[in-house]
């Protein structure tokens, strides 16, 4: 497997795709994108369980039942949630103006909406959108990954190449997410785009196993959103034997791909969440099982005085400790191990639950860098998990008061 810079959706053979400005953004940035296979390609997605769910879930949450997806549409600036059956219709709509342009049916179409809730969608600007983003359908240089974001600050776009079969694949992962983030499936738009030849059954088991390591061990703050949406699909244009078995090695190379791609972007959401200083990894190992290993990582992860305390960089394990134990997970403490380290090293605070009196200078300058890892050994099991989130900044208050604005 190889990193490929400079490529983006586009560049996967089979897909044309297109970002654009359709006037939903009053920036003039790009705020729609599609992205089309010229070929039938299957499909899997993973959604919100949040029970409130925004018009385009509901949607996609039947669409995506169909044995071929042609196409994703996305808009960006509004989220066409809690719009009623005004939102729905607007959907179908939307699907409706794309399949007739790209002559493929409306169940073909995936639609997906990000930004503020509560207001219905500007649908002379969506159609009009969708005439303007196919007619710049391209076979490279599309900026799909741009029209996507809302509140983010950084793109989060990745290609890689692997050989399967004796044939190159190519997949590219995108993602926007910045704020709204929590981990429970899903915790933002991301969309995994492949030339594999997969079949449908194991596209779908093999993206709901990567997502519940991956995006779903990423918090920024606490809120699981209404939209949140993660997808793949598969063309088959690379011209390998397709894989239909979750075994041997063809399966296992892929797999290896799509979980590199699912970790660097669930890492660059955490890194771009809002006002974020720090991105901060929680690593748990040696738990009793992988449950327990994800209930008490994402607690660390979530909890608030946690970020607080990467922020300013205080080494205050105890509130690791504190995050872990209402998290529900059932371990012993006189067995835990807690570290801090990055780059600039590593440092032991708490060992077989007796605290140390650790070197506050250096533990500060561990602290001091961009990339924070809590490290948390629980000495009861094999297991191990990561998850991801960011310190929690003056900055965040500030972009959520005046989010609609």
């Amino acid at each position: 497997m190889k990193i490929v810079e400079g490529k983006t959706v586009s560049c996967v053979k089979g897909y044309k795709a297109a970002g654009c400005h359709v006037g939903l953004k009053n920036s003039g940035k790009k705020d729609m994108a599609v992205i089309y296979s010229e070929v039938p390609a299957v499909s899997a997605a993973v959604f919100t369980t949040n029970v409130v769910k925004a018009a385009p879930v509901l949607i996609d949450m039947e669409h995506v039942k169909n044995p071929t997806t042609r196409a994703l549409v996305i808009n960006s600036g509004n989220a066409n949630a809690c719009t009623g059956q005004q939102g729905i219709e607007d959907c179908k709509a939307t699907a409706v103006k794309l399949a007739e342009n790209l002559n493929i049916k409306p169940e073909e179409v995936m639609v997906y909406s990000t930004g503020v809730i509560g207001q219905l969608l500007d649908m002379d600007k969506i159609l009009a959108g969708a005439d303007t983003c196919v007619k710049a359908l391209s076979s490279g240089g599309d900026e799909v990954h741009k029209a996507i974001m809302t509140t983010d600050v950084k793109e989060k776009c990745i290609f890689v190449e692997t050989e399967i079969g004796g044939k190159t694949v190519s997949i590219c992962g995108i993602a926007k997410g910045s704020g709204m983030i929590h981990p429970n499936m899903a915790t933002m738009l991301a969309y995994v785009v492949t030339d594999a030849a997969v079949s449908k059954d194991v596209l779908e088991k093999m993206h709901k196993e990567i997502t519940s390591v991956t995006f779903n061990m990423v918090t920024v703050d606490g809120d699981t959103s209404t939209n949140d949406t993660a997808t793949i699909i598969a063309n088959g244009c690379a011209g390998n034997s397709i894989i239909d078995k979750t075994e041997g090695t063809d399966y296992e190379d892929f797999y290896e791909a799509v979980y590199y791609i699912n970790e660097f972007l669930a890492k660059a959401i955490a890194a771009d969440g809002e006002g974020a200083t720090r991105l901060m990894e929680v690593e748990v190992t040696g738990a009793e099982s992988g449950e327990q290993a994800r209930t008490c990582a994402r607690s660390v992860a979530a909890s608030s005085l946690v970020k607080a305390a990467i922020h300013g960089a205080d080494a205050n394990w105890g509130r690791v400790l504190c995050a872990m134990g209402y998290s529900g997970a059932e371990f012993d403490q006189m067995k835990v191990d807690v570290a801090f380290a990055s780059s600039k090293g590593s440092i032991d605070v708490f060992v077989k639950g007796v605290p140390l009196n650790f070197d506050e200078d250096k533990a500060l300058e561990i602290l001091t860098n961009d990339a924070i890892q809590i490290k948390i050994n629980m000495n009861c099991g094999s297991s191990k998990v990561k998850a991801w989130g960011c310190d929690l900044s003056k900055d965040y208050v500030e972009i959520n008061g005046s989010y609609r604005s």
